[in-house]
Parts: structure tokens; sequence; C-alpha cells
């Protein structure tokens, strides 16, 4: 999505100022300088935000933001007023615009506010498209994210295994969703129905295996880091694989086959169907649309609202190794929205005391978030005394009425 801003204003030399402003933020201005002449714009499927001033002839700007929520709810509008004019920007806000700006307002404090207002917008778009694609039934849109090349190259591998009914390897960097690929190559393949089972392939012996394709007969069996799958297992696999049962196995591996020691039989079995996880330092642009989708998740799951993700902090999160891949980036997010150190090392600096007020704030937080602020039943949640509660509250500077919904 690109920055685009639709700038509404009835002042041509107001809306040129702004305009340029603008265009120095690398945003994409498109000057209107009515309502009519902005309408046609407006769309549901807008990939950016509107601003424009309040007062305007004819219609004003809070017949644009009616007609703009008309059209798609979650459109984000930006309104300008006059200085001093406190009850129409409250009156603004109560009808749903994103947030208003009193002129002259500074360049700086426009172009923040914008930005908070392009990311809300991006995550919505982002949202909705990933909605589309689940609604189309495809599981490996649904659940493989990533705009990178690399990224398009593992769904068509995982689109291309998953029509065959070949035994497949699915390799790459530690944490970087081995399991996960395997889970969306089961999904997309003629097998979806049948029972999909993971197991370590580490210590398995010949009756843990026996038991592990029991449970996966007619579907697949994922056995992670297959490598080490003890010789005398390795042998009773493909025996099974050879045999009249009706399993598919899935293997994962985060060392290369060749000399692991693994069975030549069965590492040339493997070898015909390959799908490689790409690390995330191979594919950085990737990094932001992943991180927003951990955000989302993990607010979801501690029942607290999407906290906002400037542009700084992405690119911070771009220019990181991630050695631990998207199992990392996916503990980043969560600590990201319970208000946690970003980085272990951050942490490790922190004294017990800080560290444990770290863990204390961040479950409180999560305690008021599924408990839609109801400060009350977050107390009894964490088997707290009310007061004991309000006070641990009032020493973070946390607010029951920020995680209502």
């Amino acid at each position: 999505m690109s920055d685009t801003v639709l700038l509404v204003d009835d002042d041509a030399a107001v809306r040129e100022a702004m305009a340029q402003t603008l265009d120095l933020a690398g945003m994409v201005a498109i000057a209107a300088g009515s309502f009519v002449a902005a309408k046609d714009h407006i769309r549901a499927d807008f990939p950016g935000v509107i601003l424009s001033d309040m007062r305007m002839p004819g219609r004003d700007g809070f017949h644009l933001l009616s007609y703009a929520h008309a059209v798609d709810s979650e459109l984000p509008v930006v309104l300008l007023t006059g200085e001093g004019d406190i009850p129409m920007a409250v009156s603004a806000m109560e009808r749903g615009a994103f947030d208003f700006l009193e002129k002259p307002c500074a360049p700086a404090d426009l172009v923040a506010v914008l930005r908070r207002a392009l990311e809300a917008r991006r995550q919505v778009l982002e949202a909705r498209a990933a909605q589309a694609q689940a609604e189309a039934g495809d599981p490996v849109a649904r659940m493989l994210f990533g705009e990178s090349d690399l990224a398009r190259g593992m769904r068509d591998s995982v689109r291309r295994v998953a029509r065959t009914e070949t035994e497949v390897l699915v390799s790459g960097p530690p944490g970087s969703g081995i399991s996960k690929v395997a889970e969306v190559i089961h999904l997309s393949s003629a097998r979806a129905q049948a029972p999909f089972e993971k197991r370590a392939a580490d210590g398995m012996d010949r009756a843990a295996l026996a038991s592990a394709l029991a449970a996966s007969a007619g579907g697949s069996l994922f056995l992670d880091e297959i490598t080490r799958l003890p010789a005398d297992t390795q042998i009773a696999l493909i025996g099974a694989l050879e045999g009249e049962g009706d399993v598919r196995l899935l293997a994962g591996s985060t060392v290369e086959l060749e000399g692991s020691g693994l069975n030549a039989d069965l590492l040339y079995r493997l070898e015909v169907s390959r799908v490689r996880v790409p690390s995330l330092a191979e594919r950085r642009e990737d990094i932001p649309v992943l991180f927003r989708h951990y955000v989302a998740q993990a607010a979801e799951q501690a029942g607290i609202r999407t906290p906002d993700i400037s542009p700084e902090k992405l690119a911070a999160l771009m220019a990181q190794p991630w050695p631990g891949n998207t199992r990392s980036l996916m503990s980043a997010a969560m600590r990201f929205v319970l208000g946690m150190p970003e980085e272990a090392t951050e942490a490790a600096d922190l004294g017990l005391v800080e560290q444990l007020a770290q863990v204390e704030r961040a479950l409180l937080i999560a305690a008021l978030g599924r408990q839609n602020g109801h400060a009350s039943e977050a107390a009894k949640a964490l088997k707290l005394p009310r007061k004991t509660f309000y006070d641990k509250l009032a020493k973070y500077g946390i607010r029951p009425e920020d995680f209502r919904r």
C-alpha cells in the first residue's frame, strides 16, 4: 500500500502548502478543492487516508466524514479545525474521525498523525486481504505470509508438492516454521480431512512409530528432525512406507540430509519432493507483514487492542539479524503487545526486581484485556484482593478503561 493521502481543502494556497509537506514526507497527495471533487476517490478499497478541512463551502468536513464512513467505516479521516474550535473537534471525534488538528499545525505534527492513520489503514487492508484469501479456501495463502520472491516461491512449492502423494522433506533454519509448512502441505492436499500427526523423531522407537502411523492412518505423519530418528526405527519406517499402510510421510530437518547418517533408502525417498523455508535474514522485506500479523494475533489472544506499530519500529525490526527466525519474531510481537522489554539483552540488563515488575505488569494488562477492562473480574482471575489489584494498577500507570472494547 502506498502512503496516499486524499487532501481536501477549498483554500488553494493551504492545499498546495500541505501537499508539499506530504511530498517531503514521502507521501502521495491527491488534492481536491471540495467534497464533490474528492467524492470519486472515496472507495472501500482506497489505499490511503483522508485529510480534510472542516469548514468548506457547500459540503463541509462533517458531510465528508459521514460519506466516507458510509462507504467504508474503517477508512481513517483526519479533520482540520480552526484555532480554538474545540467543540467542533470533539464532535468530529464522537462521529468517528481518526483524529483532528488545529490550523495552522506544525508539519511534524501533521505527518505524525497521518503516519498513524496510514498504519491503521494498512493493517485493515491486510486483514481484509487475508480474510479474502481464507474465504477462497487456500490454506497456503491463509497461513504462509510474505510478499518477497522467496515467500512466493515457497508458497508455489507447497502447492506443487501438496498435489502429489510423494514423501516430502521440509527443511530450513531453526525457528523458521518447518512444522507449520508441513501442516499447510497436509491441509492443501487430498488428505486434508484426514488426521495430521506431529512427532519428534529423536529417540523414537519402533513401538512409538507404530502408534504414530496408526494415529495418522489415511492422513499425514510429520516427523520433526528426521535425521535424529534411530537407525532401527528408520528401517521400520521404510518397511511401513513400502507396505500396505495409507500414510503420507512429511519430514522436517534443520540440517542437510547428506552425511547425516540417514538410511540411504529413506534419504532418496525424501529427496524427491523438497520445500525449503527461507530464513528471515534472506527475506527482510517480509518482516513488517509477519510482525503485524503476529501482533494482531497476540493482541487477540491477550484480549488487548492491537497497538500501533510505527515505521521506526518496523525499520528497527528489519535491521535485526533474527537468528531465531519467525519463532523469535513471534515472541517479539507478544512482548510488544504486553509492553515488555523488546530484547533479551535489554531484560538481562535489569535487576531481578525490575524483571519481575515487567512480568507483573504484563500479567495485569493481559488479565484486563481478557476481561474487557472490567477490573473486578480481572482481579478475580488473578486471585488478588481488589485493593491490591488497584494498587498495582496505580503503581504501573494502567487504566482499566483503556482495555474496554
